[in-house]
């Protein structure tokens, strides 16, 4: 299993309810795949650097992820489709 760190930029008019939904499906979409999370960091609401999608701000999730190496062209298709996330980034964790 390899760690990683993955940031998502959620649409900024996701109330709260609605960011946790988004948090827990991520966190069944690792958990099915074998693997594990290990921390959630809500960063909070920032401004971006650039318009995205005609938006000015988003909310920053930053999780500790553990998964097989295999599993991530999984996770990173149903980020792609999952509409709140506006942006998202997966690093590898040494």
């Amino acid at each position: 299993m390899r760690k990683y760190e993955l940031v998502c930029i959620v649409h900024p008019e996701q109330d709260e309810a609605a960011l946790n939904g988004i948090i827990e499906k991520i966190k069944g979409w690792v958990g099915e795949a074998g693997g594990t999370v290990d921390k959630v960091d809500l960063w909070g609401r920032r401004n971006l650097a650039y318009m995205i999608r005609k938006q000015k701000e988003g909310q920053y999730v930053l999780l500790n992820i553990s998964l097989p190496a295999s599993a991530m062209i999984a996770l990173d298709q149903n980020l792609r489709y999952l509409e709140p996330v506006i942006r998202y980034m997966i690093t590898v964790v040494d």
